[in-house]
């Protein structure tokens, strides 16, 4: 069963940026209410949007929800609250509730679609784990604490954020590891408990001394799912960005010494006419496999899923030899892939990469009609505003040779061009 299609809820127009990086400082660890009360206090128009959001996803109705405010021994911020009738039966009790029956609950719940899609992915991610830690499938899994009310409430808190924020980019200071014990359904799990640290596989983390659970399934499972949807974590920019918001998400533990809080940045772009990424490069030279087989492995490192280019050039290598130098550029997530792929096409036995950044202009694609074929038109904006046009050039193949082909792509550009003029008048 999908996510039931149901008109979103416009955003407010003040919470999206064409090209918005956020950075999570995690000075007192993370875990669901923080990563919420942080966003809400960074942006406030998003609290009653964020709150229908969680009615929706089957918050009882004798339950309270909100954010509160909070100071501790050194800062105040926000701090978000979920909790039953003082005098429920289930107020301390733990739910025990299979996965499957959370998903469906989701999945009938009046959600906007993409926000209900992306708490199930959220969900999904911690079953996966869970079921990981205990050997079972993950239609097997039961949760416990995260079973309960207040972590859904903080997963669908999190969709919502995430979908209405829709940042490009993100990057993440130095996880807190923790320590000691935490108590569970299971009785008493090391900390960081197991399934928190089959969802941190990947990430830094560092021990500064401080003894207590820093960081919740929950808040792992977002963490997990912002590397899922937006790559790895990764330095924010080489250009200048704009510090455009900033917000608290306090927990509810008191950490010695320091401010149990989360910390939200958001950048904007100044030029608002595209965005940065990190990439992968490589560079290796070939002076031992003939050019018809090199050409072979070449463009089979082009058809690899991930590769952005495969560049090729003469040199001059060492004793005097001419060598072919070959550069990759790949997408950072498929980078240790790609590197296999080179050794396995080419006959280098050495690689040198990078991850490096890489500036890219917004563009959109157009489809246009002319001399009865439909043709790809890519639109782009650079600074200042200006657009231009490129129409795809395998499209423009037929016959009549170089001038046809010149004469056909100049005709869907010229058609894309008056097609705009309109929109920008």
């Amino acid at each position: 069963m999908k996510c039931r299609r149901l008109p979103p809820p416009p955003p407010p127009t003040s919470a999206r940026s064409p090209a918005m990086h956020i950075q999570l400082d995690t000075l007192g660890g993370i875990a669901g209410d923080m990563f919420i009360a942080a966003v809400l206090d960074a942006w406030p128009e998003l609290t009653e949007g964020l709150l229908d959001a969680i009615r929706a996803g089957g918050l009882p109705a004798d339950w309270t929800v909100g954010l509160v405010e909070h100071r501790d021994h050194i800062l105040a911020g926000k701090r978000f609250a979920v909790a039953g009738p003082e005098h429920s039966a289930h107020r301390n009790h733990v739910r025990h509730v299979d996965y499957r029956a959370i998903a469906s609950g989701l999945r009938r719940a009046p959600l906007d679609a993409r926000v209900c899609e992306r708490a199930l992915a959220i969900m999904e991610l911690l079953a996966q784990a869970e079921a990981e830690v205990h050997g079972v499938s993950v239609d097997a899994v039961t949760f416990h604490e995260v079973g309960g009310w207040d972590s859904i409430a903080d997963i669908v808190g999190a969709a919502f954020a995430v979908e209405t924020l829709a940042p490009s980019s993100w990057s993440v200071g130095p996880i807190p590891l923790g320590g000691g014990r935490v108590s569970t359904a299971h009785g008493a799990m090391p900390v960081p408990a197991p399934a928190t640290t089959v969802l941190l596989k990947g990430f830094t983390l560092i021990d500064d001394g401080i003894r207590s659970e820093r960081v919740t399934p929950t808040g792992a499972a977002i963490l997990g799912y912002l590397r899922q949807v937006l790559g790895p974590p990764a330095p924010f920019t080489l250009r200048p960005m704009k510090l455009d918001r900033s917000g608290t998400g306090f927990g509810t533990r008191v950490l010695p010494g320091i401010s149990n809080m989360l910390r939200i940045l958001a950048f904007d772009s100044p030029s608002g006419t595209g965005t940065d990424e990190r990439i992968g490069e490589l560079h290796f030279e070939i002076d031992d496999q003939t050019a018809e087989d090199l050409a072979i492995g070449l463009e089979s490192l082009r058809n690899l899923d991930g590769v952005l280019d495969v560049l090729q050039m003469p040199a001059v290598g060492k004793k005097g030899r001419m060598v072919t130098h070959v550069q990759v550029l790949c997408r950072q997530p498929a980078l240790r892939q790609v590197i296999d792929a080179c050794f396995i096409e080419t006959t280098t036995i050495g690689i040198r990469w990078t991850a490096t950044a890489r500036a890219v202009l917004e563009r959109t694609v157009s489809a246009v009609e002319t001399d009865g074929r439909f043709m790809a038109v890519k639109i782009a904006t650079r600074p200042g505003g200006q657009q231009s046009v490129k129409a795809d050039i395998d499209d423009t193949r037929g016959p009549g040779g170089h001038v046809a082909r010149q004469q056909r792509r100049s005709r869907a550009e010229k058609q894309v061009m008056r097609k705009r003029i309109p929109e920008d008048s």
